[in-house]
């Protein structure tokens, strides 16, 4: 008999529970914290820009040849595109559940590579990117003016030049995004008028900019193979990229014999500005800039988000006065609080289930045996989610605060069959007593293991993103019926035979009256088995009423994928006709964020384009 190698070295059976402990102790301080586990499929998004053309031209020139080589791309099981009227260009292609986003991103890098000949030159020479989309937002940081001392444009480029590289370079996390982003640019406003009378077109002007804003290596002067008569070697700098409204006024347009120049200026109004005027962002109607910040993969949210929030405590000191910042959306909050009430749930099992044991077996020596072998079946689980990729979640802990019900079990087994011996057999050593009573016990033991397994290890195998999520629900369990199994025939007898002593004889006060009441219920709950149990008509019709209400509450219950939660937050769009122009949208923006901010209970309202973020108290 197995156990009875750790009854007579309890120091072996510690030793392993020792190491399991350890075990699942590093794993929870490694183990990713999310609220769900990662079920959304895997998406890469290809991102182009063809400044000046329609929705329609975007779609024929850039839409059609990129797709043609993307799509069947390995592992693909969809995709989905938006052509705007502002030229740009989004793909967004998503795979199957499982699949290696590095991968997945390299294959769609490759089947560009195909479609790149095929592009607008305007839209190759810009660039055409490729990245990992993660399926939504871990924070949503506000970087505003609260006096409106500066205004968008302003904002927006100083978080890309000072917030938004130095958040991505955070640890865990993914990318981050700045919405209704506003690049300076330098905006040329041509007159028609006079460029009708001195013939020229909006090509010769894009022609000679792109010809005269250029960085070019000059060369030297005085370098071999010159004459060894020149002393000295200059290096030959030229303006390069013209930086102001001025220089690009000067540009030359068109030159004629006479001497006759038309630069820049004479035909249109350069001026710095933005580089799109197509989004708009506001906090509380003032001016903002909203960075979103995606997490990695298998990153831990919680340690994402605070390193975060240090980050931007780092970075605030080198605000100028009127900017600071604010987190207006933090998914984690919610999940903070999630895991702090299963955890408050799962102690308060836990102490429940010793007081019923205590109060069943009246002993604390007895007590003290699942009080041991508890946590380290729970905690050694940990290690085994750690081992299989999985994080720490609201299904995950779930799963523990039913596996306490489970592992439990085993325990007080072994512990009431050596105190029966004991009581019993007056003169049983405990260590004599754990020896019969595992082989009373070891088989019962192993079997019920195996049924719990059978019941729950078929989940994990279930197919599609349901699978997905109740896959660490069924690992999770069935890891915890494990490591209780292997304690209760290793740790639970060895603790037996070293902590339990002989009874000292009959119970008294109110564990007596506890006793008596107990045998009286259980042997008034035998005399009803009894009687069902020979009538067998009585006994297959209240089967069949359980049955039929079972069913009953199974057709009519509502059902859901997810449990519907207030996470304290809430997105609205706001969609206006294709024709409307960005003032309108402004006006209504401005509406929905005035009424949004006098609705009780409102903390924050973000707008960013169309979209609106309403974040509570």
């Amino acid at each position: 008999m197995i156990s009875g190698v750790f009854i007579d070295r309890p120091r072996l059976a510690l030793v392993i529970a020792i190491i399991t402990a350890l075990a699942g102790s590093l794993a929870m301080l490694n183990i990713p914290v999310a609220q769900y586990p990662d079920i959304t499929p895997p998406v890469v998004q290809i991102q182009a820009a063809y400044p000046g053309a329609d929705a329609e031209t975007v779609a024929e020139t850039v839409a059609a040849p990129i797709e043609e080589q993307v799509n069947g791309v390995d592992d693909m099981i969809y995709m989905a595109s938006t052509s705007a009227s502002d030229g740009s260009y989004t793909l967004s292609v998503s795979f199957e559940i499982g699949t290696d986003a590095d991968i997945a991103q390299v294959n769609v890098q490759n089947r560009l590579a195909l479609a790149t000949p095929l592009l607008p030159e305007t839209v190759t020479r810009l660039g055409v990117s490729v990245s990992k989309q993660s399926p939504g937002f871990l924070q949503i940081v506000t970087i505003f003016s609260p006096s409106k001392s500066y205004d968008e444009l302003f904002l927006s480029n100083f978080t890309s030049i000072n917030v938004r590289d130095a958040i991505a370079r955070v640890n865990g996390v993914g990318s981050a995004t700045i919405l209704g982003e506003r690049d300076y640019s330098m905006r040329v406003w041509l007159n028609p008028n006079r460029m009708a009378s001195l013939g020229i077109s909006p090509q010769d002007i894009n022609k000679a900019i792109q010809s005269q804003n250029v960085q070019a290596a000059v060369g030297q002067i005085g370098a071999p193979p010159i004459s060894d008569q020149q002393a000295l070697q200059y290096n030959i700098t030229a303006l390069g990229l013209l930086k102001t409204p001025k220089e690009f006024g000067n540009i030359i347009v068109r030159t004629n014999e006479e001497g006759g120049i038309v630069r820049v200026r004479d035909v249109a109004r350069v001026e710095l500005g933005s580089k799109s005027y197509n989004a708009v962002s506001k906090l509380n109607r003032n001016p903002a800039t909203t960075l979103a910040i995606y997490q990695a993969p298998g990153a831990n949210a919680l340690a994402v988000a605070e390193n975060v929030r240090a980050e931007m405590e780092r970075l605030k000191s080198r605000f100028p006065g009127d900017v600071t910042y604010e987190v207006v959306y933090d998914s984690t909050a919610f999940v903070t609080a999630t895991i702090d009430e299963i955890m408050y749930t799962l102690a308060l099992t836990g102490v429940i289930v010793l007081l019923v044991v205590y109060i069943f077996l009246q002993d604390w020596r007895a007590t003290l045996i699942p009080a041991l072998t508890i946590p380290v079946s729970l905690i050694g689980t940990f290690a085994v989610l750690l081992a299989l990729g999985y994080s720490a979640n609201t299904v995950t802990l779930f799963a523990l605060i039913l596996a306490i019900g489970l592992v439990v079990d085993d325990a007080i087994v072994v512990t009431e069959n050596v105190q029966r011996i004991m009581e019993e057999n007056p003169g049983t050593t405990p260590k004599e007593a754990s020896r019969q009573a595992m082989m009373q016990v070891t088989g019962p033991i192993v079997a019920t293991t195996l049924v719990l397994i059978a019941v729950f290890a078929p989940v994990a195998f279930l197919p599609g993103i349901t699978g997905q999520l109740y896959r660490q629900f069924a690992v999770t369990i069935t890891a915890a019926v494990v490591l209780s199994s292997i304690n209760a025939l290793t740790l639970s007898p060895a603790l037996c035979g070293t902590l339990l002593r002989p009874p000292s004889g009959e119970r008294r006060g109110p564990f007596h009256w506890f006793n008596l009441g107990l045998d009286k219920t259980r042997n008034g709950y035998v005399r009803i088995v009894g009687v069902i149990a020979r009538r067998a008509i009585v006994a297959g019709l209240i089967a069949l009423a359980a049955g039929g209400a079972a069913g009953w509450l199974f057709q009519n219950t509502p059902t859901g994928f997810l449990p519907t939660e207030d996470q304290g937050a809430l997105f609205v769009n706001v969609q206006l006709p294709d024709a409307a122009s960005l003032p309108r949208t402004e006006t209504v923006m401005e509406q929905v964020s005035k009424i949004a901010s006098e609705t009780p209970g409102v903390a924050n309202v973000v707008t960013v384009a169309g979209y609106s973020l309403l974040s509570g108290r």
